[in-house]
């Protein structure tokens, strides 16, 4: 659920304006949601296709016997949304591949109001116990044999996911109640780790301020700095500026220094490929993508890199795009400061 977006944006210092760079897009390799012990397996994308090979039958054949299993549908989360769609997509997964997955045939019949249903699926804001999973998306009972069964029995799923990955759930789980386990076929939808996305969410630059707290850390590479400790008490000033409670910006924001490579906010120098300006600036933002539109929902670190600038612009271009991941992106909304700034000004105390 990790997908890491990369967002390149750059600065140039004659022209004083905001120059889009290229985005360059990466995608970390996703970090699985852990599934508890027949619970759930989530992942992004659309309905899932069977693929070779066939799984093992089931042993002893369809534990809820030949006739049609009764669904009902339960929500108790989002009570504006309409989950029976999902559940059906998720039966109709099932009926379409038993014979290639399950060795029997099963046939569903999903009435969300049926009083007396065979499996009961409610949709929840909080899960039961999981198996003591904490980050378990989805819960129900692995039944192999019909000596299993206690009518009705219960297949929960956690609200809050994307259409494709709530009917993902679903299907996961329903295997299990078909007697399918995490090693089984089709792994596509059976798998104990995979990956979720939510349902749609504000991008970052969308938000107020896009960070999930107002602790920072920061490091500041010299490697490449013509005055090491010039640029040291440059972005000093800025840290302190906006500790201070810059106007706009919130007033609880906190920096702490570091020399550690995984720091929040990471300053550089030296000119790259994506920041490639003869005398300016640029920045990279990093994030999470939770709903899996392609866009940073929540930023988790910023670099910040210098090309070609003189030390008394450093706290100043340090400061405009701190105050652009904070929230500000649009000039006008910035502090005083960093708007319509002239050469002069962006080399003067201007946090005094």
């Amino acid at each position: 659920m990790t997908a890491r977006t990369v967002v390149v944006v750059g600065l140039l210092v004659l022209a004083g304006c905001t120059t889009p760079f290229d985005p360059g897009t990466t995608t970390a390799t996703p970090t699985p949601v852990q599934a508890a012990a027949d619970d759930p397996a989530t992942r992004s994308g659309g309905t899932p296709t069977p693929t070779a090979p066939t799984a093992t039958p089931t042993p002893g054949g369809n534990p809820w016997g030949s006739g049609p299993v009764v669904i009902a549908v339960r929500n108790r989360g989002e009570r504006e949304r309409a989950f029976a769609p999902r559940v059906r997509e998720a039966a109709a997964f099932w009926e379409a591949n038993d014979e290639q997955y399950l060795g029997f045939p099963v046939r569903y019949e999903v009435r969300p109001d049926a009083e007396n249903p065979d499996l009961v699926v409610t949709f929840t804001d909080t899960l039961p116990d999981c198996g003591g999973v904490t980050d378990a998306v989805g819960c129900a009972p692995r039944i192999t044999d019909p000596r299993m069964v206690e009518r009705p029995e219960q297949v929960w799923v956690k609200t809050g996911l994307s259409n494709d990955s709530t009917t993902l759930v679903t299907e996961h789980e329903l295997g299990h109640t078909l007697g399918r386990g995490h090693d089984d076929e089709p792994q596509s939808v059976m798998q104990a780790r995979s990956v979720i996305y939510t349902e749609p969410q504000p991008n970052a630059t969308e938000r107020a301020f896009p960070w999930d707290g107002g602790e920072f850390t920061v490091q500041v590479d010299r490697e490449n700095a013509s005055d090491p400790e010039g640029v040291d008490q440059q972005v000093g000033h800025t840290l302190s500026y906006y500790e201070a409670g810059a106007p706009g910006m919130p007033d609880n924001l906190s920096f702490e220094r570091t020399s550690a490579t995984d720091a929040t906010v990471r300053v550089q120098f030296g000119a790259t490929p994506a920041c490639g300006a003869s005398s300016g600036s640029c920045v990279n933002t990093y994030g999470t993508d939770p709903d899996g539109d392609g866009a940073i929902e929540t930023y988790t670190r910023v670099e910040i890199r210098l090309v070609g600038l003189d030390t008394e612009a450093v706290g100043w271009h340090v400061g405009y795009w701190l105050a652009h991941v904070f929230g500000a992106e649009a000039d006008g909304e910035k502090p005083p400061p960093f708007r319509d700034a002239s050469y002069r000004e962006r080399r003067s105390e201007w946090w005094r």
